[in-house]
């Protein structure tokens, strides 16, 4: 027998799941281990979306899981953006997304400028030029040179967004090391994070894993929803079949109110049911995870009139208001304030002690240091 649940339902079990309503996250660690990772492509959201969710908010507290207990990790994963994950999750997204070798389709490597040789020269020298320390892109580049003799990977290597670094992310062979003068680093996870493993797991098994971490957080969801969120929607489908039969025994089919069939883990399958709809409002900051572990198109989330202001142009996500889980409105900080533009009605209070919470934490919150963007 199918359950059926109201997407309302769905989306406070989220906000509850996702640490939003019951903002009890332990750590820096906990909060990313939950969502799956934290996308951190502008450094000073990653840190708002674990402060919102912290049950004592420590604005140091990822740097210190990133720099000092490499206990968080920092790449290029999901979607090919860059996240924080926990150290011990790392294996297991890159295993999965090492299924998809995008670097290795010939239209891929003309638009980056370089040829099947090179871009298998670079998977191969980038790891050996990586040395004890953490290295600046430009230190990379040099040594990448020097080792391929190949100079034409200079410009390629140094162009925005590190694309051609994205590939030995995926691989397990690259991640971020501590900033140094507001310049990024670049390490190897070998030696760089704790318990790193000889071999990246199966991908039979990580891929499992992943996903059935996803929809303790982000669903019920479909395995296209799960698709969108970390390949982008490209995945591989025999794969991504693959994953969701061998997880089958711990499925159960839900109907939406508004006629989709989801899948849920059947162990989170009473709570969903007994969740009421909540009428709480939140205030989360810019590509927080809520946002993103969803399709942009999910009406029942971001309304059809509103997405172009939440979902805008570069792959920008826009800071959200939320009313029972449902975008309401968006946001921007100003000198430590939040402007709020508002898409459908508020109560008044109670989106006045959103705005102080988080106003409160964006006093506290360290602003970005680094150029990510042309990390």
């Amino acid at each position: 027998m199918t359950t059926s649940l109201a997407w309302s339902q769905i989306l406070a079990w989220r906000l509850r799941r996702q640490f939003v309503s019951s903002p009890d996250g332990a750590d820096a660690v906990a909060v990313a281990r939950r969502l799956c990772g934290v996308q951190a492509q502008v450094a000073s959201s990653a840190r708002l979306a674990v402060a919102v969710r912290s049950a004592r908010p420590d604005p140091g507290g990822p740097d210190r899981a990133l720099w000092e207990a490499r206990t968080l990790a920092k790449t290029w994963v999901m979607r090919g953006t860059l996240h924080l994950v926990p150290s011990d999750m790392l294996p297991d997204l890159c295993a999965a997304l090492g299924t998809l070798r995008f670097w290795e389709k010939a239209s891929w490597q003309r638009g980056h400028g370089v040829t099947a040789a090179e871009m298998e020269a670079v998977i191969d020298a980038v790891p050996r030029a990586l040395g004890e320390h953490p290295m600046t892109r430009e230190e990379l580049v040099g040594a990448v040179v020097e080792v391929t003799g190949d100079d034409h990977l200079r410009q390629a290597l140094t162009s925005g967004w590190g694309a051609l670094l994205k590939p030995l992310s995926r691989l397990g062979e690259l991640c971020y090391g501590p900033p140094r003068e507001g310049r990024v680093t670049f390490t190897v996870p070998h030696r760089w994070l704790p318990g790193w493993p000889a071999a990246l797991p199966p991908q039979e098994e990580a891929g499992v894993r992943v996903a059935r971490a996803f929809l303790g957080a982000h669903g019920p969801a479909t395995p296209e929803m799960f698709d969108k969120w970390l390949f982008g929607g490209v995945a591989r489908k025999a794969v991504l079949k693959a994953w969701f039969r061998d997880l089958a025994p711990e499925l159960t089919e839900v109907e939406t109110d508004d006629g989709r069939t989801l899948l849920a883990l059947t162990e989170h399958l009473d709570e969903l049911a007994a969740t009421r709809p909540s009428e709480e409002v939140f205030l989360l900051p810019g590509f927080d995870p809520y946002i993103l572990g969803a399709p942009r198109d999910l009406e029942p989330l971001i309304p059809a009139g509103a997405k172009a202001k939440v979902s805008r142009q570069a792959g920008w996500i826009s800071p959200v208001v939320l009313r029972g889980g449902r975008v309401a409105g968006v946001w921007r900080p100003e000198g430590g304030r939040a402007a709020v533009e508002l898409f459908e009605p508020v109560p008044e209070m109670a989106l006045k002690e959103a705005v102080a919470r988080v106003e409160s934490l964006l006093i506290s919150v360290p602003a970005d240091t680094t150029d990510e963007a042309n990390a």
